[in-house]
């Protein structure tokens, strides 16, 4: 009697574990993960590029490229990677003064795309350039600052500022030079900062100030870490040295997000500010972090899963005709008053908002 009592456990925790599961692939015609991400994908191919001050790529760019190459990868689309390759190869020649220049956390960011290009093409030249920008971040310039060379003296890229924009901007290139090399300098390079950041920005809740002396929590801005984390612990070694401490601020964060999502699906403009307006690039970065746990078990399903479907659900409808995300926060620095963030301009079709729709779409569509 005790063996079948607990088969029949066994198979009732089997069949609650797969409906949570399924709550990451069942969606409506028009709101699967493939129908979204190929509407925003072939949307960023047809766009102008995004540039600073008109001179260089900028890193929202960047990012929505990394999301529509995961998402093509993810549904096998060679067309769609074609493309995306075609809008990258006037780099080499005519729009080559529209590279970032190596010289600030937010250019060289631009090497992750190259780098990811070259995993799916094996094209050489995008190698060479992405480990050009992974590797500058950690080559102390001859007209380096003071406050450069103290980071870079303790083994810190010198781009480091303590800004949490950081830990997607560092990680991300260093996590891919680390893909494509296998040399552990450069994971070990992403887990180093990661620890640094965690150490010195985290708030005991487990969110992060928009900056030390701003104690407001910007959505976008605890995104980056939201998005940083994962990625990172999803390819660093089981045994590395940083692996237990970033996993328990992932953790600890992921667990605050959850109680200050809203009944609507979202999060707000300032996550624990209920009647701030909600706000879809911090959301999408959110609901990307929550994929990602799930899918490799640090995070509970039972308990997440209906968390993403609700925010998933709610994403979608900010998506207008033109495939545009609305309601997507304009790029804010830090101000320490709260009604300017309140106050802030939403834009539609910015690609801060663009890019993280991609990378839930491409991770909804599985490991």
């Amino acid at each position: 009697m005790r063996k079948l009592f607990l088969s029949l456990l066994a198979i009732i925790s089997f069949q609650f574990l797969s409906a949570q599961q399924n709550l990451l692939t069942k969606f409506p015609k028009g709101s699967t993960p493939g129908e979204v991400g190929k509407r925003l994908a072939y949307h960023f191919v047809d766009g102008r590029h995004e540039l600073y001050a008109g001179q260089y790529i900028h890193y929202a760019e960047v990012c929505t490229w990394n999301g529509a190459l995961d998402y093509a990868v993810k549904t096998k689309d060679q067309k769609l990677i074609r493309l995306l390759q075609d809008k990258f190869e006037p780099f080499f020649t005519r729009e080559k003064a529209l590279l970032p220049p190596m010289n600030h956390v937010d250019y060289n960011m631009f090497g992750s795309v190259a780098l990811k290009l070259y995993q799916i093409t094996k094209d050489v030249r995008y190698k060479e350039m992405g480990l050009a920008y992974a590797d500058a971040q950690w080559e102390l310039p001859r007209n380096a600052k003071p406050d450069e060379k103290a980071w870079a003296d303790k083994g810190y890229s010198w781009q480091t500022r303590l800004w949490i924009d950081d830990m997607y901007m560092i990680t991300v290139v260093q996590n891919e030079a680390y893909k494509v090399t296998g040399d552990p300098k450069y994971i070990d390079r992403a887990a180093k900062e990661m620890v640094l950041y965690l150490d010195k920005l985290q708030r005991p809740n487990g969110l992060f100030y928009h900056a030390p002396d701003v104690p407001y929590y910007w959505a976008r801005g605890a995104g980056w870490m939201a998005v940083g984390m994962p990625n990172l612990l999803r390819d660093l070694p089981k045994d590395h040295k940083d692996r237990p401490r970033i996993m328990e601020g992932y953790l600890t964060m992921m667990k605050s997000l959850k109680e200050h999502q809203r009944p609507d699906g979202m999060w707000s403009q300032l996550i624990d500010e209920a009647d701030f307006w909600p706000e879809t690039s911090g959301t999408a970065m959110f609901t990307y972090a929550f994929i990602i746990g799930i899918q490799q078990g640090w995070l509970d399903a039972a308990e997440y899963a209906p968390a993403v479907q609700k925010a998933w659900t709610a994403m979608v409808s900010h998506i207008d005709e033109r495939n545009n995300v609305t309601e997507v926060c304009v790029g804010t620095g830090k101000k320490n008053d709260k009604q300017y963030y309140h106050d802030r301009p939403r834009n539609a079709g910015d690609l801060h908002g663009q890019a993280p729709y991609l990378w839930c779409a491409a991770a909804l569509l599985g490991k």
